[in-house]
């Protein structure tokens, strides 16, 4: 099967718990089920849902990170930084009542289970921001659109156990935004991004969609799918403040798409400055 090198790996990003601020990495192990130790924990609802940034980005102000390096026998403890400043572990009796108050309502934070069925929330009203739904979704409109969605199986994923994306399609967008625009990675929140040394003037990812891609240390991801994007990247998160612009564009030029979804076709391990190999 033929190969070429696309590029290398960049940055490296994980997000111990489900719609909070993550952490940037020099290197992530890739299990059978997805990126060991992401969104391992997530907050759910007084009414079983799992809260996510598409419905609240007030979870966008806090922040997890493992207190260790996580392997796949054992989590070490997840340290959830609160807006205050304030640092609470996962683990504390009283970190489900902490997040609860600075939200303003009752969550419950959980760890994922291998049984995990469970459904996301969101605001059929705010969920493709000033876009709409139906320029995105043309089968709903927002009094149609379901107010929630199933996340995958086993985990508190949205869709997928991956998630990759070129640098120049972050540099296609800023063109097409305008020089201003801070288009950043972390707005997309995915788990690696690949330094393709193309000039930004597409969308790259379109021409790994039939293929496989190879990545460090025997790690292979399969079944790439665009990722549909939504109001989570125009929130403020950190330093990055909310810009409308993102979205819009992404719908506007590519469908709301931008960057893959992939499942997992081979565990490893990766580190930043590996190749990154299109297969197939």
């Amino acid at each position: 099967m033929a190969q070429r090198q696309i590029g290398i790996v960049k940055q490296l990003y994980r997000y111990p718990v489900k719609s909070m601020l993550g952490e940037q990495v020099d290197e992530l192990v890739i299990a059978a089920d997805g990126v060991v130790g992401d969104r391992a924990w997530a907050l759910r609802e007084a009414n079983g849902r799992i809260a996510t940034a598409k419905k609240s980005p007030k979870l966008f102000e806090f922040r997890a990170a493992y207190a260790a390096v996580p392997t796949a026998n054992a989590l070490p403890s997840v340290t959830i930084t609160l807006p205050d400043g304030s640092v609470i572990s996962a683990e504390h009796a009283d970190a489900s009542a902490a997040v609860s108050r600075v939200l303003g309502r009752s969550v419950k934070l959980e760890r994922s289970r291998a049984d995990e069925h469970s459904r996301g929330e969101i605001d059929p009203q705010t969920i493709f921001g000033d876009v709409g739904v139906e320029r995105v979704m043309p089968q709903f409109t927002a009094a149609t659109m379901p107010d929630s969605f199933g996340l995958r199986y086993g985990s508190f994923h949205d869709s997928a156990a991956v998630h990759l994306l070129a640098t120049s399609t972050l540099a296609h967008l800023r063109r097409l935004i305008g020089a201003d625009a801070q288009v950043d990675a972390r707005r997309f929140r995915p788990n690696i991004v690949v330094d393709d040394g193309a000039e930004g003037d597409r969308f790259a990812e379109d021409e790994w969609l039939d293929g496989e891609l190879g990545v460090g240390e025997g790690a292979r991801v399969t079944n790439l799918q665009p990722a549909l994007r939504c109001v989570m990247t125009t929130h403020q998160q950190g330093a990055l403040p909310r810009d409308l612009r993102i979205l819009r564009a992404a719908a506007q030029h590519h469908n709301a798409r931008l960057g893959v979804f992939a499942a997992v076709g081979a565990p490893g391990r990766v580190r930043v400055g590996d190749p990154v190999w299109l297969i197939g």
